[in-house]
């Protein structure tokens, strides 16, 4: 990769002044002399793109040159490196990028669903133009997490990678442990609180976890993975019953992203687990995330901290910045070379594990007769059973949960698919896969 080192500043050409963008210059500027010192050159703003010329961003732009078009920055023969933090698969942010890499300009972005999707075919742009790509700020936020599984973990092979990639879920799922406040109520507190988005889709649903995962899995095994391969589910089916059982049963509800290699191929999903309280990722509440590796030599390691804001934002970008000053630079994925189709994860069902089934049924003679002669059919083994009193006489339903000993996703998925169809169940039935973590 091309090194960038010299004594005259490192021109910058932001895109996007949004509270990342807005942070990294207020960064910059706060930190001058700290990161001229450590970069071995200064670090300098000099053209910035956004949609809107005066709104206030509690920063100065005033003295650096704009450009509505974005990919102008690329043409900008005093731009050295282009920093993408438009957002976005698609659009603006995409052409930009690429564009840049082209061109041969170096590119620092946090785009984390730009690199889940198309991390493939911008590998092999920075790779045949010699244009480093940095995006350390696409995961976990302040948390040195691609330098550590990348740099850091690059003389082991590891066998494992995700963790608590969403801060709004891991959030969520905290406060309704906390309080027994339902799905609901609690999002609609963290939506008040600026903790979640208008449409928390992104989030709730897992498709943000699911873009990290991604990432990290490809730097992980050295190559890219297919985005559409990774199973992903959220969290809008957990309800407080659900807080309150994995309680009584000694776990902890997270949403994690994990993925793993084995000899059958990729693992890669997005699921809500349950976590044994006194486990380290159980530990990781509120709007923190964690990531945790595991290799042949090196073990499991964990390690956590603010996965987004400004602040942890702005300071990975920057790091990836004071990298390119000083011509640290590495392949995308790790692993120097050009030609890398994505990796295709395995189906979901041929996973194995041990599950919890919360079930709404009839509070009547043989109802767990029945399920547990579906299970039995299925070749599913029962660990333990629980089941709360109905609230009055009046409610015809009551919770029932299952744990059941490790078995094939296949087999349950038969299992949970029977047990659904029989009319003493009312609503699908709640999975989640237990882990060791």
């Amino acid at each position: 990769m091309t090194s960038c080192s010299s004594s005259s500043p490192l021109r910058l050409g932001i895109a996007g002044l949004g509270t990342v963008g807005a942070g990294v210059i207020k960064l910059l500027r706060a930190n001058a002399d700290l990161l001229s010192a450590r970069a071995g050159r200064p670090l300098e703003v000099v053209a910035v793109s956004a949609r809107e010329r005066t709104r206030d961003r509690g920063v100065d732009v005033s003295t650096l040159r704009w450009y509505d078009n974005a990919t102008d920055l690329v043409n900008d023969p005093d731009v050295d490196v282009v920093v993408e933090l438009i957002g976005g698969a698609e659009g603006t942010a995409r052409t930009l990028v690429e564009a840049a890499l082209k061109a041969g300009k170096p590119v620092v972005t946090a785009n984390k669903a730009l690199l889940a999707l198309h991390g493939s075919t911008l590998a092999r742009l920075s790779a045949d133009n010699n244009a480093p790509l940095l995006f350390e700020a696409a995961v976990a936020g302040g948390i040195p997490a691609i330098k550590t599984v990348r740099e850091g973990l690059a003389a082991d092979r590891l066998l494992r990678v995700g963790g608590i990639l969403n801060g709004t879920c891991n959030y969520i799922l905290t406060v309704m442990r906390e309080t027994g406040k339902d799905f609901a109520t609690v999002l609609k507190d963290a939506q008040d609180l600026g903790y979640a988005e208008a449409d928390p889709s992104t989030d709730v649903d897992g498709l943000d976890a699911a873009h990290k995962l991604t990432i990290l899995a490809g730097l992980a095994f050295g190559q890219p993975v297919a985005f559409d391969s990774v199973h992903v589910e959220g969290i809008r089916r957990i309800g407080a019953v659900d807080q309150s059982f994995a309680r009584a049963l000694g776990y902890r509800i997270k949403l994690l992203g994990l993925a793993s290699m084995t000899d059958a191929g990729l693992h890669a999903r997005v699921t809500p687990c349950l976590v044994p309280q006194q486990a380290p990722l159980a530990q990781v509440d509120g709007v923190f995330n964690a990531v945790v590796a595991e290799g042949e030599f090196v073990g499991r390691i964990m390690i956590e901290g603010r996965g987004a804001g400004a602040g942890p934002t702005a300071s990975a970008v920057t790091a990836d910045l004071v990298d390119i000053a000083r011509g640290n630079t590495i392949a995308v994925w790790g692993v120097q070379t050009s030609a890398q189709p994505p990796l295709r994860a395995c189906p979901i069902s041929s996973g194995e594990g041990a599950f919890y089934l919360r079930l709404m049924v009839e509070d009547r003679p043989g109802v767990i007769a029945d399920i547990t002669a579906i299970l039995r059919d299925c070749g599913v083994s029962l660990r333990s059973m629980l089941q709360h009193p109905a609230e009055n006489d009046s409610t015809p339903y009551v919770p029932l949960v299952l744990v059941t000993h490790r078995t094939s996703e296949a087999a349950m998925q038969d299992a949970v698919t029977r047990i659904d169809a029989l009319t003493v169940v009312t609503d699908s039935t709640v999975v989640i896969r237990i882990e060791a973590a």
